[in-house]
């Protein structure tokens, strides 16, 4: 993808924004003190920080439309074995780095590896590059087993499948009545999901389960359609025009069906991807017009370019940034408490501003820091894909 930076900048640009956004929401100083935009909604809803990981999928399946054509969308023994060679590493990828948090936090306390196997029987058995792995393994055999003309068809197909099932299943209830919960606990084992909070109260619900990465297959099969739109239509002002047309569709869309089918990321509803799949085709299309159209390519084209072109590998050295500066220890504190490289830096913030103000302050310095390990990458022309 990279020979052909000319039309393919703006989407490296908005890879790049979701990964720096993935980092930020992430990785405030602390979760106690977040300001309102840099968290999740707590359940229906939807919140600036809620666009990030949807973003991305729209951006891989966009992609995907780029690293299919030499294959020219038809099954093959090399296609379904690079598909599925890089599927299972984005898979196992998510298991390691979970098991990786274990080892260190063993590592810190003397005992790693008793750490690690005292906790093998509650490691998290899906999780983001788990549901990347999913959706691009199931998105891509969609793609070249269905006609291009039937894949439109295919996505309406899901979703109102996937609206039906929520609606008869309570699958828009915090509550273990609703099937997406209950599908993963009977399956998963409530011991190896996510347990997700609202309205103060907890419960075992995976937000990248199994039954809600049905319609993120759907969402990938949108950002498909788009990149074979951008393949297939040369003219910048064409593929303008047809974005802004279709992005402003979906989410005019989504946000009259919302009434009837809640938005929210947590059950990833069919009207949070037609609403955050048109608002990404909305910003792709903006980009389009200022980077490839009219030139203007900054310094923050340069910051966000650095975090396209290796977007999992640096939201992978995020994730293990973040495992080893909450787990090194640097010493305690007056109440016996462990001082960590992350508590250090949220206190030495919080030591010239509000609670509030630190905690951001300590998520774009992590933004920063991995960008710098990126813009290395970046400089050198080395492109990681995992």
């Amino acid at each position: 993808m990279a020979k052909d930076n000319k039309r393919l900048l703006s989407l490296d640009i908005l890879r790049g924004i979701t990964i720096a956004g993935m980092l930020l929401v992430n990785n405030p100083g602390s979760w106690s003190y977040l300001y309102r935009p840099l968290a999740h909604a707590d359940w229906i809803g939807l919140s600036p920080t809620d666009l990030v990981f949807p973003f991305f999928v729209f951006c891989m399946g966009v992609s995907m439309a780029f690293s299919l054509k030499k294959f020219n969308y038809k099954m093959s023994r090399p296609l379904l074995l690079k598909v599925l060679r890089r599927a299972v590493i984005l898979f196992f990828i998510g298991w390691l780095v979970q098991w990786f948090g274990h080892l260190v936090r063993g590592l810190c306390k003397g005992d790693p590896f008793a750490e690690a196997v005292n906790n093998w029987d509650t490691l998290r058995y899906l999780g983001v590059f788990q549901r990347l792995a999913l959706t691009y393994l199931f998105g891509s055999l969609c793609v070249v087993l269905f006609n291009r003309k039937f894949i439109p068809w295919l996505i309406g197909i899901i979703l109102v499948a996937y609206a039906l099932i929520l609606g008869l299943g309570h699958g828009y209830d915090f509550s273990l009545e609703n099937i997406i919960a209950q599908i993963d606990n009977s399956v998963l084992g409530s011991d190896h999901m996510y347990h997700e909070s609202a309205y103060g109260e907890q419960i075992s619900f995976d937000p990248e389960g199994i039954l809600s990465t049905l319609p993120c297959i759907a969402h990938v099969l949108i950002g498909y359609l788009v990149g074979r739109m951008i393949l297939s239509v040369h003219n910048n002002p064409d593929r303008i025009y047809k974005m802004l047309l279709w992005g402003t569709v979906l989410v005019l869309s989504g946000w009259l069906l919302q009434y009837g089918i809640p938005c929210g990321k947590k059950m990833w509803s069919p009207t949070f991807v037609m609403i955050t799949c048109g608002m990404a085709m909305c910003i792709q299309a903006m980009l389009i017009h200022f980077v490839d159209v009219k030139g203007k390519k900054g310094g923050w084209c340069t910051f966000f370019e650095t975090f396209g072109v290796n977007p999992l590998a640096l939201y992978l050295l995020g994730t293990v940034l973040a495992i080893l500066f909450g787990a090194i220890p640097l010493g305690t504190d007056a109440e016996g408490g462990t001082i960590t490289i992350h508590s250090a830096v949220f206190h030495f913030f919080q030591s010239f501003c509000d609670n509030y103000t630190a905690s951001a302050l300590y998520a774009v310095c992590f933004v920063l820091l991995n960008w710098l390990a990126g813009h290395v990458l970046y400089k050198k022309k080395i492109y990681i894909k995992l």
